[in-house]
């Protein structure tokens, strides 16, 4: 049997890139988030940023966006990278699973419902 020191253990933790710990959205946004359904298949949260405002770094499976209001946001994703995106309300986008944070950066509100899908059982 091989043994590692306390210290390895602590390095080991201290070098694990923070994407891999990533929170819930419903977390990191706090009460700009809503949980309004959530069962073994889906869950929809409810997300209206004020402008300027962030959600904190969060992951996601794949799921769906679909924009209550037009928007302008910017998302920086794990490796550092961003996008600016602007959108019209009643747009829907499909993404893959991520790790990302988004920030509000227009003019008013965003409003926006995301659906997050489930591995079936």
């Amino acid at each position: 049997m091989v043994r590692f020191p306390a210290a390895s253990a602590v390095a080991l933790v201290a070098v694990v890139p923070g994407p891999l710990c990533a929170q819930d959205l419903a977390t990191t946004a706090g009460k700009q988030a809503q949980v309004l359904l959530d069962n073994e298949r889906v869950r929809v949260i409810e997300l209206e940023l004020p402008p300027g405002a962030s959600t904190g770094v969060h992951s996601h499976g794949e799921h769906l966006v679909y924009f209550l209001a037009d928007a302008t946001g910017r998302q920086t994703h794990a490796d550092g990278t961003h996008a600016v995106r602007q959108v019209k309300a009643g747009e829907v986008q499909w993404n893959a699973a991520t790790v990302h944070d988004t920030r509000n950066d227009g003019a008013s509100p965003s409003r926006t419902l995301v659906i997050e899908l489930k591995p079936a059982k």
